[in-house]
C-alpha cells in the first residue's frame, strides 16, 4: 500500500509548514492526484488519518481533487481528456501525443488556525 508513504510525506509537508508559520491546529489540507498517479482516495484518506492522531493535524479533513488525463497531440495541437486510457487524439487518429496532466501527486494547500 503506497498510499501509507505518500499520506507520511503529505503529513511531514503539512506539519514542517505548520512550525515554520506558527499554526495551531491544522483543518484542512487539499491534494491534486492524476488519475494515472495509481493512488485510492479511500486509502490514501484512511492513512492520513491514522498519521495525524496525535499531531496539530489530527481531525483535519483531507480533500482531494482528482485530475483526468489531458493530452496535446503533436500532430494537430488539439488537447483533449483521454477517455477509456485510449492515447489516440479524437481530432486527426494520432498517437503521437503528449499528455499534460494526469500525473499530479501535490499538496496544493491547507487551511490553519
Amino acid at each position: 500500500m503506497h498510499e501509507m508513504s505518500i499520506a507520511q510525506s503529505v503529513v511531514d509537508i503539512i506539519l514542517q509548514e505548520s512550525q515554520n508559520h506558527q499554526v495551531n491546529r491544522v483543518l484542512s489540507v487539499a491534494v491534486k492526484v492524476g488519475e494515472l498517479s495509481a493512488v485510492e482516495s479511500e486509502s490514501l484518506k484512511f492513512c492520513f488519518n491514522f498519521l495525524t492522531k496525535g499531531t496539530l493535524a489530527e481531525g483535519a479533513k483531507l480533500e482531494i481533487e482528482r485530475v483526468q488525463v489531458t493530452c496535446r497531440c503533436q500532430g494537430c495541437g488539439s488537447n483533449f481528456t483521454v477517455q477509456g486510457l485510449v492515447f489516440v487524439c479524437p481530432s486527426c487518429q494520432s498517437s503521437e501525443v503528449e499528455m499534460v496532466t494526469g500525473r499530479e501527486l501535490s499538496v496544493e494547500s491547507f487551511e490553519a488556525e
